[in-house]
């Protein structure tokens, strides 16, 4: 007999028994978020504190290049390639101070493919190989371009040191460029007016939205004239064939051939960097040594950091911010404030 046809003793029918499903709080949800943001907020603060010891307790790496790999003895080459400026330049600095501690290298070869760069950036790897090079000789190869900025650090090697170009070098390019831009015409054409509130007639220099006045310019020619006098003076340092006298009719900002910063004296000879590796070993009288190429990668902060800054939308305003500061550099071209970043 079917349920539906089954009646109790007096006649009534069974009772309808209603079944209920149970609905999932709508607060679970929510409470799953919570859970998945703080897992990922932790996550990111152990990726960057691993990244800060990594990157603060880094030694760099060594690569072997040539001579005897068992060798306790080392030549270590440095690269000092693109446009010199952060965070190129921390890690070079910091490279250099792993070789002054390290007592196994004997002698460091510095590698340039440089236009140049910033300034300061410069002059801070310029005197950290001064320090270097007090305790170990330094050599240098320059390679498709070593100028202005590229030329400025190899002066670090000191008057003892040998440099090496090859063939085709492009080298000199002595002087300073602040790089600027005149839009006053466009402006004016397109009716843009720039008035900016100063508190003196030179904070707003070198906008692109009004021509120098005379005043300005003679400004900006002093603080050149600083920079460009230290650039000279540490070719005098740095080249003991040379004089402040025989440097002025080079700096002009001209590109040298190889052969002709070798018949300026410039550059000592025409060699590849295994030429100038041979040439070092010569002169610490090595006749076993291990040639490695040391660097300083980029710690995990650094790339966490510039994943994150790839991830950031591109913001005019900044631009244009960062496009009117002025950058006073040792750059071989004339479009050098478009190589800052």
């Amino acid at each position: 007999m079917n349920a539906s046809n089954q009646t109790f003793s007096d006649g009534q029918l069974p009772p309808i028994v209603r079944v209920e499903l149970v609905k999932p709080r709508r607060w679970w949800p929510f409470v799953l978020f919570v859970l998945f943001c703080l897992s990922a907020l932790l996550n990111l603060i152990l990726l960057v504190t691993t990244a800060a010891v990594v990157g603060g307790s880094s030694t760099g790496t060594e690569t072997f290049v040539s001579g005897e790999e068992t060798s306790s003895d080392k030549i270590a080459i440095i690269d000092i390639t693109g446009t010199i400026m952060p965070p190129f330049t921390e890690r070079t600095i910091k490279t250099i101070d792993q070789l002054i501690e390290d007592d196994h290298v004997k002698g460091v070869l510095l590698s340039i493919d440089s236009p140049g760069g910033f300034v300061a950036d410069s002059h801070q790897i310029y005197a950290k190989l001064v320090k270097l090079r007090q305790k170990k000789p330094i050599f240098v190869a320059m390679k498709r371009i070593a100028a202005s900025g590229g030329y400025y650090v190899a002066m670090g090697a000191g008057p003892e040191a040998k440099i090496f170009a090859e063939p085709t070098t492009w080298t000199g390019s002595i002087g300073v460029i602040i790089p600027r831009y005149d839009v006053s015409k466009l402006a004016n054409d397109y009716g843009v007016k720039s008035e900016p509130l100063v508190t003196g007639p030179f904070k707003d220099s070198l906008s692109p939205f009004r021509e120098m006045t005379p005043e300005e310019s003679e400004l900006w020619k002093s603080i050149m004239a600083d920079s460009f006098d230290r650039f000279k003076g540490i070719i005098d340092e740095g080249r003991a064939n040379l004089t402040l006298e025989q440097i002025a009719p080079l700096a002009t900002g001209r590109i040298f051939t190889a052969n002709q910063a070798v018949a300026a004296g410039l550059v000592d000879q025409i060699g590849f960097e295994e030429d100038a590796i041979e040439a070092l070993k010569s002169h610490l009288k090595l006749t076993s040594v291990r040639v490695i190429r040391h660097k300083q990668p980029p710690s995990l902060l650094d790339a966490l950091l510039g994943a994150q800054a790839k991830s950031q939308p591109i913001d005019p305003l900044q631009q244009l911010l960062d496009a009117s500061t002025p950058r006073a550099m040792y750059f071989c071209g004339w479009q050098a404030g478009m190589s800052a970043r």
